[in-house]
């Protein structure tokens, strides 16, 4: 009995490890716990990430995926890493640098997987429930740990309000999912769901009260409003713009006068660039517009092509000999995308990186919630890379990646009769 039952354990087996549908879904639960991790943990979302890598590979139809390789959408983001490697080959700075510079445009890789996988799967709606799910779990804590420091795991530079990593990336998340939630809130009342619209209006302003009263980075505080001027030009009527317009600059009048903590991040713009100015002294600010000058000069060096992978720090290293103050900081990314990139790769990679933005733009034109995501995912990291470099950060990076790979997925597939035919027969 026993010499028959192995071969048909086996046979039972054996077809699951085959079946692309199988594999389908495993990635599907894959991609929800990255976006399960991703607020809470760095070393769990490369984990995960990896793991859904492997379990796409064998759902991989070659001719499509060449196909959708050659699109804009794929083709630049997969080039911004080319120019990354390439970059290596002309760079003065040490070569466990330039590899080290490589890694952040790595996960551009991911883009045209999960384009292609959420093209064929129906799940990528979880994706962005388990993320919302997660930064309300987050925002709880938030509030928690704001009355509760001990509480917080974040022990080394400890925040008010932060239970794990930083303000910065808490507040990307939290003004994401606020400005987010208005496309289905719009929705919802419309089709006079007012139940279920008051539950996410709940869940909205929830972050933006935290942000309000326990912490907010700067750069939320000035993309957040282009984000929901965005919303009211393509979802609403003028006179709706013109009633939402006057509601929340008297919600904001209001949050100001009464919350400190609002009071104190926005004070700090003033007293920053004055202490810069008048004392030298290294503020957020005064660091900035050191880091911008000087990126500046290091540009018009060589404009084309850049000083190579890797090379930012060196040079900031040779202009701070001899400085105090402000303009001895060395960094090794002057907090500009743009600046960024060029630094390294001159014209070619503005070019490259301009062409990423503008063909994930331009693929979330359309109607409907994941468009408006990717629509959203995208404005924000152009906005906040005027301030950060968030395309290669990790944890910035990793929300434009996810977020853009799975609208863009959707939308593909709402839109292209190839995919969705490619779907069925693989189902």
């Amino acid at each position: 009995m026993s010499d028959h039952a192995v071969p048909l354990s086996a046979s039972r087996v054996l077809p699951v490890w085959r079946d692309p549908a199988a594999w389908t879904r495993s990635a599907d639960i894959l991609a929800v716990l990255v976006a399960l991790s991703l607020p809470w943990s760095t070393s769990l979302v490369a984990i995960f990430a990896v793991c859904w890598m492997i379990a796409v590979i064998p759902t991989l139809q070659p001719r499509l995926l060449v196909a959708l390789l050659r699109r804009p959408i794929c083709a630049a983001p997969v080039a911004l890493f080319a120019l990354a490697v390439l970059g290596t080959l002309w760079s003065d700075a040490p070569w466990g640098a330039r590899l080290y510079a490589v890694s952040p445009t790595a996960k551009l890789l991911v883009l045209p997987l999960l384009f292609y996988h959420f093209a064929r799967s129906e799940r990528g709606l979880h994706v962005f429930v388990a993320f919302l799910v997660s930064c309300t779990l987050l925002m709880a804590m938030s509030w928690i740990v704001a009355f509760h420091p001990g509480l917080s795991l974040k022990t080394i530079d400890p925040q008010r309000g932060i239970f794990v990593k930083n303000y910065i990336d808490q507040s990307q998340e939290f003004a994401l999912c606020a400005v987010a939630l208005a496309f289905p809130i719009i929705t919802l009342l419309r089709a006079r769901r007012f139940l279920p619209a008051l539950l996410l209006g709940a869940i909205a302003l929830s972050f933006v009260v935290n942000m309000a009263f326990v912490i907010v980075s700067r750069t939320a505080m000035v993309t957040m409003p282009v984000m929901l001027g965005v919303f009211a030009l393509l979802h609403l009527k003028w006179r709706a713009n013109v009633i939402i317009f006057a509601a929340v600059a008297a919600l904001s009048v209001l949050a100001w006068t009464t919350s400190p903590q609002l009071q104190w991040t926005t004070t700090t713009f003033l007293r920053d660039y004055r202490l810069y100015k008048e004392r030298n002294e290294p503020t957020s600010i005064g660091e900035r517009l050191q880091f911008w000058e000087k990126s500046l000069r290091f540009i018009s060096q060589a404009p084309v092509a850049g000083h190579g992978t890797g090379s930012t720090r060196g040079l900031f290293e040779q202009a701070a000999v001899g400085q105090v103050g402000a303009a001895g900081m060395v960094v090794g990314n002057p907090h500009n995308q743009t600046l960024y990139v060029a630094i390294q790769w001159g014209m070619i990679g503005i070019v490259v990186l301009y062409a990423t933005w503008l063909s994930h733009l331009l693929l979330f034109r359309g109607e409907g919630l994941a468009a408006w995501i990717g629509l959203l995912v995208v404005v924000q990291n152009i906005f906040t890379s005027l301030f950060n470099s968030h395309l290669f950060d990790f944890h910035e990076g990793w929300m434009y990646v996810l977020g853009v790979g799975v609208a863009g997925g959707m939308v593909l597939a709402s839109g292209s009769g190839e995919v969705r035919a490619a779907s069925e027969n693989s189902g």
